[in-house]
């Protein structure tokens, strides 16, 4: 009887002894509470003062005094800011340049690599990457990007690698870029998990959209990933003089859908959490930060961060380019010959009738009253920056689009 209780508690003591030897694969790679302690992780900050993240290696350049923590872009050249294997995530990244112009912030590109790609998951116009488009800057903060005094760029986007990561950007401008500082905060983890997905953004910008052509926010892409969301920018055109350009919803196409999409939204600005027109505010997931009336240019954003949007063959994200006036209006930019589709007519508080039939039609001849609502296709200018995530480190979307697009109308 002995026997068997001494073997008894030899096995117990071996399943404890192999426990122990591997608590820490064991554990979870992220801890699930600020206080928990994890040694899956290894902390680095890189940066001009640290540019390989190397440990023991900060703050060598000056014999630790401060020494270089800025660098020069040339014109027409790249500077690579990260460099590094894995696996690892990159948690946050904090920049500034001396200059911020509407030139600077279009005329600069960000790439990122993962895992040795020769083709970058990221490739955005510098501001536009940072949560604003037009080239502009805003104080403001969400959940993934803020500007406390719109002098700085910070993202708090997570963003895994397997084997390696690379960042660099990338000057098109005809001068140099002077004093450039960043600080990108990664973690170096023990192991990959299959479950993480890879981080990706494109930006796209059609300066005159095509009537009753839904803009494409997120063209087609394969694979299973998540949706993060959007920044947009809108320059509404002048023809149509100070009519409201924002009536359009978003149609989110998943895992299949062709003609019509499984996610479809009621307007833009309910898009981004607001209603009848918007105003300049910035939320935690949804916000406006930039309005400019004169030059009649929008600048918003939404992110699915607690309202996720999965997707595990292939999706696909636009936006209609509808606008809205009074029947009057409509009427007077026909009779001036400005392109426009009538979709739908209403008399406040009748009811809505459909106009839409794919062609122009004439409103002269409804016997609706002149200050009767019509919503209508027509054609501006949009830009935006999908970010998403992917199970793979590249994507099949098309190169970022020139300067000469980017910078076109901007001042």
């Amino acid at each position: 009887m002995k026997n068997v209780q001494y073997f008894f508690w030899f096995v117990i003591l071996i399943v404890i002894s192999a426990a122990c030897n591997n608590n820490s694969r064991n554990q979870p790679i992220f801890p699930g509470h600020i206080f928990e302690y994890s040694e899956n992780l290894e902390s680095r900050w890189i940066s001009f003062e640290n540019i390989t993240g190397e440990k023991g290696q900060g703050g060598m350049a000056n014999h630790g005094a401060k020494g270089q923590a800025w660098d020069v872009i040339p014109a027409g050249e790249a500077i690579t800011l990260v460099d590094i294997e894995g696996p690892g995530i990159i948690n946050r990244i904090w920049m500034t340049i001396r200059h911020r112009t509407e030139y600077d912030l279009r005329g600069l590109i960000i790439n990122m690599y993962w895992d040795n790609e020769e083709k970058p998951a990221v490739s955005v116009p510098f501001g536009d990457f940072f949560g604003i488009g037009h080239g502009k800057t805003a104080v403001f903060e969400n959940a993934l990007f803020s500007s406390p005094e719109a002098q700085s760029f910070n993202s708090l986007v997570q963003m895994p690698f397997k084997t390696a990561a690379k960042i660099e950007v990338v000057n098109e401008m005809e001068r140099p870029v002077s004093d450039i500082f960043f600080d990108v905060s990664a973690q170096f983890m023990d192991r990959w998990d299959d479950s993480f997905l890879y981080f990706h953004a494109y930006w796209h910008r059609d300066t005159l959209t095509t009537l009753a052509e839904d803009f494409e926010i997120l063209p087609y892409i394969q694979g299973k990933g998540k949706y993060l969301g959007t920044n947009i920018s809108v320059i509404a055109n002048p023809k149509y003089g100070e009519t409201w350009w924002g009536e359009g919803e978003v149609k989110i196409y998943l895992d299949g859908d062709k003609e019509w999409p499984t996610l479809v939204g009621t307007g833009t600005e309910d898009y981004i959490g607001t209603g009848w027109g918007q105003g300049v505010f910035a939320h935690r997931y949804q916000g406006n930060p930039v309005i400019d009336r004169e030059k009649r240019k929008w600048a918003f954003y939404r992110y699915h961060i607690i309202d996720p949007i999965f997707f595990s063959d292939d999706i696909r994200v636009t936006i209609q380019q509808i606008g809205g006036s009074s029947k009057r209006d409509v009427i007077d930019m026909q009779n001036n010959g400005i392109h426009l589709i009538p979709v739908s007519i209403r008399d406040e508080p009748g009811p809505l009738k459909f106009l839409y039939k794919k062609d122009d039609l004439d409103l002269r001849d409804s016997d609706y009253p002149m200050a009767s609502w019509v919503n209508f296709y027509r054609s501006d200018d949009w830009a935006a920056v999908a970010y998403f995530y992917l199970d793979k480190p590249s994507n099949n979307l098309q190169a970022i689009q020139n300067k000469e697009m980017r910078l076109w109308n901007l001042q």
